[in-house]
């Protein structure tokens, strides 16, 4: 590149980067401040949100599985207000819904309606279909037929919906079923040809609200129970505003910890690396903020993931253009050949985490898929700052004058280390560190009923309402309150939240039995001169319901066989694919020892934390297989090759890139862990461990796996 022309790219980048900083700064001073408008929308344990409590209509007790039916399907309904939403079951025939982000009951339940029954009728009055054999109803514009638009509602039916529609529109045809709703007709549709698929279109909306309106009256009444409000509040944080400014101080600290590093390490490359890393965090803020993306404590999770993918993406490309000088190239061939090398090591482990982020998106819930859609933003920019800004960045640089190889480094080809030797050593550490956590948790399964230490989110637990004489803030409770509820209690994972308006708290903890709560009343009537009639508790169930379980369950197994296909499609090799698996498989079985030995809260983080170290093990992975695939096709024609020595050789290329990229992950997430609150330390620590865990198996464990499954592959071919 020329000086003239990188004068102009560089000036660019900066002024770019100097825009979207001050952009930055004022969606970051309005997320510390918790204003939707200006900073980026937060979930409810960042921000509150609104509470609202439905009752089951009728004097008999429903039963379990209705109740969990419904509770499933309120879910899956409150999603399309915010991913990050929570419904959960109060008592025997209540349930409880907390949608982030709002502060105005009244229109969330304007909006949401009264769940109620949905039948749909024949001309005779015949009931032939309820709505609960209704899997989804949702509003759409439907331009296939004129080039004028048409506002329509797309009904997606069960399989027994699907069969009993298709007999009825097949004997009505051409006259009216209508649809009702506790009663009321809402609607009265044509039948115009029959019905076989399962899935419906009712047309002649006036306009897309009036369909919004009807699918929505359709989806409320898709649930097995009828419900009617009891109360509805606004709710605080669950972490309050010091989790925030915490999470925000450790993030700068993070990054300018991380900038200095690729300085120190990488020179003229590092310079350009840090700008492109100020521009990348710039463009995930702006997106964040400008579609009104949720942040939890799982997208958190998944943005320093992304950030340690981009580290990582610049980490080979900067180490292929030291290993060009060293081979001799000029700098400006390293250059080029040092960004075209790379690319297949990042193109591929970016796609495969991006695969899985998809998957967990298409197919979890709740915090899953706020989990996946930062993480999925973060893999795209990531890729485009590493391969574009990045190289436009060090060309420019070049063209400005630095073009000494003292800019730049040599890496020179050292000698390989004989990690295949050790193979042994390796896979006894692991196996003694999974056994180890196995052994554990049946212990603790003997002792007390459960192989880890799940939290309410898992289990349930006891909400207590307590109403006090002066308006405590979120800081104020954990400081002077919750003590004395941990004591009492010996729940180490307290939750509380503020009412707005009000000086209530909602205080959830495990389980109490009778004795335990009123031990809980008498400390708040004791130390705080709370009166018994102001305290009110109800036991409630997991916020993380065994529906979402599976469907995150699901979610992971689907998204490993995804990569799984795309990882033996890419390296035309099976078992590279399957050592990916085994090696990822081995890292999540680590930080679950982990989390049996230390005995860390299981909650809501837990699932965050496993969904990271998802993508960070794959990611590791794939840099490792991709310097084997380039050196066995450097080998490839040659008789005598030395598979031991071809992966000694690669692992040890890769070893600086390894060492470099869980270095700068790791302290992202130390930082994280030093400054945060407890609830951010129960994430950052396993996260921690993870990150370790998978620079161990990238290095020790993923190369041995494959040679291991190559060379008796080829014995049993023999």
């Amino acid at each position: 590149m020329k000086k003239k022309k990188g004068v102009v790219v560089f000036l660019v980048m900066i002024i770019a980067m100097l825009l979207l900083g001050y952009y930055s700064y004022g969606i970051v001073k309005g997320t510390a401040a918790k204003d939707n408008e200006k900073g980026i929308k937060l979930g409810l344990d960042l921000a509150g949100g609104v509470s609202i409590t439905y009752q089951v209509k009728g004097d008999e007790t429903p039963s379990a599985e209705d109740m969990k039916d419904t509770v499933y399907k309120l879910q899956k309904r409150v999603e399309t207000y915010s991913t990050e939403a929570e419904v959960y079951q109060v008592g025997d025939n209540r349930i409880s819904v907390e949608i982030p982000g709002v502060s105005d009951a009244n229109s969330i339940l304007e909006e949401l309606g009264t769940p109620g029954t949905l039948e749909f009728k024949t001309t005779e009055g015949e009931t032939f279909m309820t709505g609960e054999m209704v899997a989804d109803a949702q509003a759409a514009t439907d331009t296939s037929k004129t080039s004028s638009s048409k506002y329509v509602v797309q009904l997606k039916l069960t399989s027994e919906g699907a069969k009993i529609f298709s007999e009825k529109t097949g004997e009505y045809l051409n006259k009216v079923l209508p649809i009702y709703y506790d009663g009321e007709c809402i609607s009265y549709p044509t039948v115009q040809n029959q019905i076989t698929n399962g899935e419906a279109v009712i047309s002649g909306m006036k306009s897309y609200e009036d369909a919004e309106a009807l699918a929505s009256q359709i989806r409320s009444g898709a649930l097995k129970l009828e419900l009617e409000e009891l109360q509805s509040e606004v709710v605080g944080a669950k972490l309050g505003s010091q989790a925030i400014k915490t999470s925000i101080i450790a993030a700068i600290i993070g990054l300018l910890i991380i900038i200095a590093f690729m300085l120190i390490a990488y020179r003229i490359p590092g310079l350009a690396a840090s700008i492109a890393l100020l521009i990348y965090t710039g463009i995930v803020l702006a997106i964040l903020h400008l579609y009104h993306i949720t942040l939890t404590l799982p997208g958190i999770a998944g943005i320093i993931l992304s950030i340690g993918m981009a580290v990582d993406a610049n980490v080979i490309i900067f180490a292929r253009i030291r290993e060009e000088i060293a081979a001799g190239h000029s700098v400006a061939q390293s250059i080029d050949i040092g960004f075209k090398k790379a690319f297949s090591a990042i193109f591929d482990g970016n796609i495969t985490t991006l695969i899985a982020a998809a998957v967990l998106g298409l197919r979890g819930s709740g915090t899953v898929k706020g989990f996946a859609a930062t993480l999925a933003i973060g893999i795209v920019f990531s890729m485009f700052t590493a391969l574009v800004i990045s190289r436009w960045l060090v060309k420019a640089l070049y063209g400005l004058g630095f073009q000494d190889k003292k800019f730049y480094g040599e890496k020179k080809e050292r000698k390989s280390i004989n990690f295949l030797g050790k193979r042994g050593l390796f896979f006894g550490i692991s196996l003694a560190v999974i056994v180890a956590g196995f052994v554990g948790m049946g212990a603790h399964k003997a002792g007390n009923g459960q192989p880890l230490n799940f939290s309410m989110e898992f289990k349930g637990g006891t909400a207590t309402t307590v109403a006090f004489d002066k308006d405590y803030t979120i800081e104020e409770i954990d400081e002077q309150i919750v003590p004395y509820i941990e004591e009492v209690t010996g729940d180490a994972n307290v939750q509380t939240q503020k009412v707005a308006d009000s000086n209530s708290i909602i205080i959830k903890t495990r389980t109490l039995n009778l004795n335990e709560r009123e031990k809980l009343a008498t400390a708040m009537e004791d130390n705080f001169g709370v009166q018994e009639n102001d305290i009110t508790s109800t036991n409630i169930s997991s916020t993380i319901s065994s529906e979402m379980r599976s469907d995150a369950i699901v979610a992971v197994i689907i998204a490993t066989i995804c990569m799984l296909i795309y990882i033996w499609f890419r390296f035309k090799d099976i078992r590279f694919a399957s050592s990916a698996v085994i090696a990822l498989v081995h890292d999540v079985l680590v930080v679950l020892a982990f989390y049996a030995l230390s005995q860390t809260s299981v909650g809501s983080t837990f699932i965050a934390c496993m969904l990271t170290l998802v993508g960070y093990s794959i990611n590791a992975t794939i840099v490792i297989f991709d310097r084997i695939r380039e050196n066995l096709a450097l080998e490839s024609g040659r008789r005598d090759t030395d598979l031991k020595e071809v992966v000694n050789k690669s692992i040890t290329q890769t070893l600086s890139r390894s060492i470099n990229t869980s270095l700068t992950t790791f302290i992202m997430v130390f930082v994280l862990f030093i400054l945060g609150v407890s609830s951010i330390r129960e994430f950052a620590g396993p996260l921690m461990v993870g990150v370790i865990c998978g620079g161990y198996s990238s290095v020790c464990i993923t190369g041995a796996l494959w040679y291991v499954f190559k060379t008796r592959f080829s014995k049993k071919k023999k």
